[in-house]
């Protein structure tokens, strides 16, 4: 900590003989019974278990101000701290943070739990304690045993053979900077915070987010588990082809079926050894790192049996001769001395090799062309580093499968018919080598670097321990590598590299030849060094995934979380068993390497990213104790791994991205959401930012217009959702895109509702999953419904990302509900979008609409489309097209044709409109003609200017408001369903009866009837009718009529969109504006209302 930044922290304690902040005596206080205390009472009570806090991890606890459980029964004492009373119920004193911060623990989850039983059954029995590893113990002797692997003793030499000395040394290179930058970012990430168990996962998850934690944490905990069964797969290739091959249970009867029968051999021994290890690493930890150390003894020792042997060549190389035919290589193995004749006295005879190319013993024997045409000779397998035989392995010797081991620069006299019989003891080549197969072969033998993170549970202090033991380790074994590299190049002819397993010096373990004092060395070293390393998985990769299950990102993976009480992950061992096994099954280690080297490749890629991008974001919370990173060096060990995943197999890199993919997308849909303030937030939020900044530059084109929604909700008593299907219809019209706020209003002020409000949103997010809308909820609490609205239709989105369409229920209960209150706010919501240039979207009967689990077999989607707004109208039915719900329905357009208007011609430039929009729809034209206003229009008219007028002039309380509002309305049903055969002509002051026959017929009457003289009857039946608001009239005869064609167009379509009319300027007549709406709708099932936002939302071109 630099010198300028300084804290002060300042102890508080209350005496029974101080004065208090008031400048009274304590002992004069009601508290004079207080014992005196010296130091300040924690008031925060931290308690132990772990996943109390935080975000439910194991061991991810907080002692900061986010912990909740706080003991009711503490008493503050003093006043020297009465200032922050109200504070101290929810964030703690310095004392107590500091002393919770000092006594913080880093137990495994299921110790914690193993404690506490123990403490509650016999609270004096002693607790018991996880072994805390150091760095040496815990992180470099895993992460050498590891890296140290099978690769460096069974397959390396045959790289050098193949890649050369220059071509191995850029594979190791790459592999161990890769490995190294890892390990740099690593580091930072390691030291950012404490980490628990899970290591390298929770590293990656809380860096990353949930979904991409959980899809490379299952990838690495895979490879991991394959890395165990490759190192079991090494452990029984030493054990039956150098130690013990009369143990081969199945044996090969003929040379064609060598390679089944191993592969046999290797299932059953492999079985057997991974059930021998599962068994070790059930017992306990400990005891594998007590035999971690046994058999890294083994390890340094073959080690440097390798380098002493390298010295030892200088002056005395180690007997190891070749046998070459011509220039190929033999197996020296079914034959004793490498020569076609032998003196046995003063006789010549032939040799076992003479039978092996030869029918007969016989010096007249028939023998293969190739044996007659070149020499047998000998060479030395190992010349030694002072020979120039390091010129010969520079460069790559590459061969294709089946090819026999040929060694340049000795005299070879081709046969007129090469044939290539695999019966003849010659050293072929079992695989083809190339520098991209040799990569993915190779880089498994890196990939031991998080071998002490996956175990950082255990561990005492895993912020100073895994850096630090980690890249000790790299720099270890990137030095061992390389330096083996040429020495295997200087020391060791180059047929006898690319021998991979060592047939042509008797079977021995090629790299054992070079060992000093003996080949025994270093077979017995790699035994138990590949035996250890497979130890190391099996007890890394079950802490890993126990470490997934708890977080509950994946649900079926949940039961691996449990394990013994003392924290051994039991469950998740048996999965990793056997998941393992089928790696066995597989048996071939050079199958299972490349495998393995796309998971890890993608692990360590994510880690990179992480670190990179927690460095650009600089969040305040990145502090890392390690400090030298840079996001270059990041950028450079992600494009690395990136690199290398394609180098080794293009088609694996693949398979292994989608393997990822999908974990990705199904921890997305079906996991628990976590906020673990992951990396990928941050960079979604300055994302956004940048987004939000650009949208400011001006209106979305009409090409990219969609509806960005807002939707207003009715909440009940309980803060529960009305009209749920709400959300239904804007899941269907949405399908997940663009902006999507549900918003609802309640009554009164936030100081006194604030529970209700949190508790508001809560059921409407629940409600928002269960309808699958996605989108954002705001609740706000206003002094009265209207302005609250109001407030949301002002508000509501930031900057670009905002709404430009409302939608909103019908109030149906508009007459009795709230008084003039409920309507007044809803015509006033109708004035306010439209000033705001907000298109509105009213559904009627709301109820009645599908949910998304319904799916329309048939029928219409029928728009009216009786002004243009925009175009919403016809854009809607598209998107609602898209849905499941609504795909089988079909699009049908009306429009209204005046009697001055040309129907057949409009009909077509319709259709040519449609086209032109690329929309599918039947097209028709309805004539309405300039009929004379209807008796039934005049009546309704009347009842609603009755109605209006009796309120206004009535002064009365709310509820005789409503009783007077339901008689009118009472009295205006019975007028639609009054089935009296009877018409009677009342005098004047009296209100007629209309039957239903009569009413039908007002209704449907054809030109004849609408006669003047019909008329001016009319009204000397009803003389009041002369009074009324020609306006309203005239109204209302709109909304009869064009009722009336509606119902008989489009009664039975699934739904009905039509245009909703402006309210009227004159806010007088708002109360008739609804009833207009009413009349409009009648008859009809379901219907949306849509009034535009006065701008374009549809075009006709691309």
């Amino acid at each position: 900590m630099s010198q300028s930044q300084r804290f002060l922290v300042t102890a508080v304690h209350s005496r029974r003989d101080g004065l208090g902040s008031d400048g009274m005596r304590n002992g004069d206080s009601n508290d004079s019974s207080l014992t005196e205390r010296e130091s300040t009472v924690p008031i925060l009570e931290y308690l132990r278990e772990p996943n109390r806090y935080g975000d439910g991890i194991p061991k991810e606890s907080s002692p900061f101000i986010n912990s909740t459980d706080i003991d009711k029964g503490i008493l503050y004492e003093g006043k020297n701290l009465a200032l922050f009373e109200e504070e101290m119920d929810r964030n703690p004193m310095v004392s107590s943070l500091l002393n919770r911060l000092a006594n913080y623990t880093n137990l495994t989850q299921g110790v914690r739990e193993h404690e506490e039983a123990e403490n509650n059954e016999e609270p004096r029995k002693k607790e018991i304690k996880a072994p805390r590893m150091g760095t040496f113990i815990g992180v470099y002797l895993p992460c050498l045993q590891n890296i140290l692997g099978v690769i460096l003793f069974l397959r390396l030499t045959w790289i050098v053979g193949a890649a050369g000395i220059f071509g191995s040394f850029w594979i190791v290179f790459m592999c161990c900077a890769c490995t190294l930058l890892t390990a740099i970012s690593m580091s930072a990430i390691a030291t950012n915070g404490v980490v628990p168990a899970g290591g390298s996962y929770y590293m990656i998850s809380r860096s990353l987010g949930p979904e991409f934690g959980g899809a490379v944490g299952l990838c690495f905990y895979l490879g991991t588990t394959f890395a165990g069964a490759m190192y079991i797969l090494g452990t029984i290739e030493i054990l039956l082809t150098y130690i013990v091959p009369s143990a081969a249970i199945f044996k090969a009867e003929d040379p064609s079926q060598e390679t089944s029968a191993m592969l046999n051999n290797m299932r059953v021994y492999g079985t057997c050894a991974i059930t021998l290890m599962a068994t070790v690493v059930f017992v306990g930890v400990k005891y594998v790192n007590k035999l971690a150390l046994v058999f890294l003894a083994c390890v340094i020792l073959s080690i440097l049996a390798i380098y002493a042997g390298v010295i030892k060549t200088a002056f005395n190389p180690p007997d190891f001769p070749l046998c070459m035919l011509g220039n190929r290589t033999l197996a020296w193995q079914a034959f004793d001395v490498c020569a076609k004749f032998s003196t046995e006295g003063n006789q010549t005879v032939t040799t076992q090799l003479w039978q092996l190319f030869c029918d007969s013993p016989y010096l007249n024997a028939t023998c293969n062309e190739y044996f007659n045409l070149n020499n047998v000779t000998v060479i030395q397998g190992i010349p030694g580093i002072a020979s120039n035989v390091i010129n010969d392995n520079i460069w790559s010797t590459y061969g294709s499968q089946g090819e026999m081991l040929e060694k340049q620069g000795i005299p070879s006299v081709p046969a007129s018919e090469d044939v290539t019989n695999t019966g003849l003891p010659y050293v072929f080549s079992d695989i083809a080598t190339y520098f991209t197969m040799l990569v993915g072969i190779y880089f498994p033998s890196v990939t031991g670097i998080m071998a002490g993170s996956n175990r950082s549970g255990d561990l005492k202090d895993a912020q100073k321990s895994i850096p630090t033991g980690t890249l000790l380790a790299i720099i270890t074994t990137s030095f061992i590598y390389l330096t083996c590299i040429i020495l295997f190049g200087a020391c060791i002819e180059g047929v006898l590299l690319r021998d991979k397993f060592g047939e042509s010096v008797n079977g021995n373990l090629v790299i054992g030849t070079l060992a000093w004092p003996s080949p025994w060395v270093i077979v017995i070293g790699s035994f138990f060094s590949t035996c250890g390393a497979g130890l190391q998985s099996l007890t890394g990769a079950p802490r890993l995934m126990q470490a997934i299950a708890r977080d509950g990102i994946v649900p079926f993976l949940r039961v691996f979380g449990h394990g013994k009480a003392n924290g051994e992950p039991t469950w998740a061992l048996l999965l990793t068993a056997g998941i393992c096994e089928i790696g066995i099954l597989i048996a071939s280690l050079d199958s299972v390497a490349p495998i393995l080297s796309m998971f890890f490749l993608m692990c360590y890629m994510f880690v990179n990213l992480a670190c990179a991008l927690q460095t650009l974001l600089k969040t305040p919370n990145w502090r890392p104790r390690f400090k030298y990173y840079h996001w270059t060096l990041s950028f450079l060990g992600m494009s690395l791994c990136l690199a290398l995943m394609f180098i080794c197999s293009w088609y694996y890199a693949l398979v292994a991205m989608v393997i990822a993919g999908c974990i990705y997308k199904y921890i997305e849909y079906r996991g628990a959401e976590k906020e673990w303030g992951d990396g990928i937030r941050g960079l979604s939020l300055n994302a956004a930012r940048y987004a939000l900044l650009r949208l400011e530059d001006g209106p979305p084109h009409t090409k990219n217009w969609r509806p960005q929604l807002l939707i207003l909700l009715n909440l009940d008593l309980e803060q529960n959702v009305k009209h749920p299907r709400l959300l239904s219809l804007t899941t269907q019209l949405k399908a997940g895109k663009g902006l999507t706020i549900v918003g609802s209003v309640l009554e009164g002020t936030f100081l006194e509702r604030h529970t209700e409000v949190q508790n508001a949103e809560q059921n409407i997010k629940s409600l928002m999953g269960l309808e699958k809308t996605k989108g954002f909820c705001h609740v706000v609490v206003s002094s009265n419904r209207r302005d609250g609205v109001s407030h949301l239709i002002q508000s509501s989105g930031l900057g670009g990302m905002k709404h430009n369409t409302v939608l909103v229920a019908w109030p149906e209960l508009w007459r009795q509900t709230d008084g003039p209150a409920g309507w007044k706010s809803f015509v006033d919501m109708v004035r306010e979008t439209t000033a705001a240039h907000q298109a509105l979207l009213v559904t009627k009967n709301i109820d009645s609409f599908p949910t998304n689990q319904e799916r329309f077999a048939g029928g219409t989607i029928d728009v009216w489309w009786i002004v243009h707004d925009g175009g919403l109208l016809m854009l809607l039915p598209f998107l609602l097209s898209q849905h499941k719900v609504w795909k089988k329905c079909k699009m049908r357009i009306f429009t209204v044709a005046q009697i001055d208007d040309n129907s057949i011609q409009m009909k077509k430039d319709l259709q040519l409109f449609l086209y032109q929009l690329r929309l599918d729809a039947e097209v028709e034209v309805v004539e309405m003609l300039d009929n004379d206003i209807s008796a039934f229009t005049y009546e309704r008219t009347l009842v609603m200017e009755q109605r209006s007028q009796m309120l206004k002039q009535m002064q009365l309380s709310k509820n005789e408001r409503e009783r007077e509002a339901q008689l009118i309305h009472d009295r205006n049903a019975a007028a639609h369903s009054s089935g009296t055969d009877k018409l009677s002509v009342a005098p004047e002051g009296v209100h007629m009866t209309w039957t239903k026959e009569k009413i039908t017929a007002e209704k449907h009457k054809n030109k004849e009837s609408l006669l003047t003289e019909g008329v001016r009857d009319i009204f000397n039946m009803k003389p009041e009718w002369g009074n009324l608001n020609q306006s309203n009239v005239r109204r209302m005869h709109t909304a009869v009529k064009l009722n009336e064609v509606v119902v008989n167009k489009s009664q039975d379509a699934r739904l009905v969109l039509l245009n909703l009319p402006g309210p009227p300027k004159n806010r007088q007549g708002d109360e008739n504006y609804m009833e207009f709406l009413e009349v409009l709708t009648e008859g009809l099932n379901r219907v949306l209302m849509v009034r535009g936002g006065g701008s374009e939302v549809i075009t006709i071109y691309s």
